[in-house]
């Protein structure tokens, strides 16, 4: 399947593809939607099929890549599920400490795009450790649809507490420097954001990609430098950038945002039509800059 771009579809269509991948409408009422819509021939039933992840264009980083080592660890999750399970991705030759980076995933599952973005990082020097937040109903299936619907089930108080688990056991992995970052996407972002609040100055950077953001009284404990990235056709989240890096400001928190014009929510994930290259490509300098000033150095 050739790769379509987000200005080949109305953005009407990409608000309402938004709206259905973060629950607030159906399948069938975004398909009756799509059906309004024809783009250079294609009917409303193909549309669907155009607007689904390919995986293939995700691979930046191939899993048997001779540069990385890569696992899955078990990590213990007392106060959550009980255990979450994670994708453990190192440089192959590296010796002694690293720096980690807690990837966290779209509200979907880990699925091969961040499994991707967490080789991406070890190829940048880091130890990435990347948590499946549906362990606790079977781990994600191979299906963003089947992941919707799993990530429903969770409990999502509980599963806070997984990342929060994640985290700490990164840092504290005898081969980790003890420094580490997060960076995550759409529901991942929030999470970072939710770290931050949470670990204070445990946590080194916290980069969010599409991130709900805290309250004012909950930054007020973040000690993490913080680096968000939004898309401006993104009005539901990009919104609360103003507020949340004034109350970074007040907090005296080194912070920094970057809007990516006519960019949509989603604008990272290559296996999309959302995707924004230019945006994305940027976006992604800006995370491994932030990571190497404070996490890496």
């Amino acid at each position: 399947m050739d790769r379509r771009k987000a200005s080949e579809f109305p953005q009407e269509l990409l608000d309402t593809l938004d709206s259905y991948v973060h629950g607030a409408i159906s399948r069938r009422e975004f398909n009756d939607v799509a059906q309004k819509f024809t783009v250079a021939g294609v009917t409303g039933a193909a549309l669907v099929e155009l607007l689904r992840p390919n995986y293939a264009w995700a691979i930046q980083v191939p899993e048997n890549d001779p540069g990385i080592h890569a696992e899955t660890v078990t990590v213990p999750s007392p106060q959550g599920n009980g255990h979450i399970d994670a994708y453990l991705v190192r440089p192959a030759t590296t010796r002694g400490r690293l720096p980690g980076i807690l990837v966290v995933h779209e509200n979907r599952g880990l699925n091969p795009y961040v499994k991707d973005v967490a080789r991406r990082l070890a190829r940048a020097g880091y130890m990435a450790l990347a948590p499946d937040g549906l362990t606790s109903v079977g781990g994600y299936g191979g299906d963003d649809e089947k992941g919707a619907a799993q990530f429903g089930q969770v409990d999502q108080a509980k599963m806070r507490e997984d990342f929060v688990a994640a985290a700490y056991y990164l840092k504290n992995r005898s081969d980790c420097t003890g420094k580490i970052g997060a960076v995550g996407f759409c529901f991942g972002g929030g999470i970072v954001n939710q770290l931050a609040v949470r670990m204070g100055a445990d946590l080194a950077a916290g980069v969010p990609f599409y991130g709900a953001q805290p309250t004012a009284a909950d930054v007020a404990k973040i000690k993490a430098p913080i680096n968000a990235q939004y898309g401006a056709l993104d009005t539901r989240i990009t919104g609360g950038w103003d507020a949340y890096h004034a109350a970074l400001d007040a907090n005296h928190v080194p912070n920094e945002g970057h809007i990516y014009a006519n960019a949509n929510h989603g604008f990272h994930n290559d296996t999309t039509p959302r995707y924004d290259e230019a945006g994305a490509k940027e976006a992604w300098q800006h995370t491994l800059d932030w990571f190497n000033k404070y996490v890496k150095a």
